[in-house]
């Protein structure tokens, strides 16, 4: 398992990790800070502070993190504890779990979506599943559960 932890005096969420293009992990990855994912990942991926899947970026495995910015392709579930962003090439095969979520047109999503201010959290942290209606101004999700 790949794990970083931030190095050279800076703290680990300020550190931005890159997975280049036509570079391929085999295994799971972790990190306190951003994952930039243009290459292929086959194993999970944790991040303290975001994950951004590039549009020729593959991801086999599940992602956990703060926020999550998809244009490539994800196969496994996604869970985004405060945002995630679904881009107009994007496209996820596999259960989605997000505190708020933007999906562009043109994105494509197969499988379950679970929305609202418990839904993303870790396992254990959630008292009970919610689920809400994407839609403009976060309908279907209180108030202050957007922020």
């Amino acid at each position: 398992m790949a794990r970083d932890r931030g190095g050279n005096g800076r703290p680990p969420e300020a550190v931005i990790s890159i997975i280049g293009p036509g570079m391929r992990v085999v295994g799971d990855c972790e990190t306190d800070g951003t994952l930039r994912i243009e290459g292929r990942v086959e194993g999970s991926v944790r991040a303290g502070k975001a994950v951004v899947v590039g549009k020729d970026g593959v991801v086999s495995g599940d992602i956990s993190t703060q926020d999550a910015v998809v244009s490539g392709t994800v196969n496994g579930t996604l869970v985004a504890e405060s945002r995630l962003e679904l881009q107009s090439t994007s496209r996820v095969e596999g259960d989605v779990r997000a505190r708020r979520m933007q999906l562009e047109e043109g994105a494509i999503l197969n499988g379950t979506v679970m929305m609202g201010d418990t839904a993303a959290r870790p396992a254990g942290r959630a008292s009970a599943p919610a689920t809400a209606e994407a839609g403009a101004g976060g309908e279907g999700v209180p108030e202050e559960a957007e922020r």
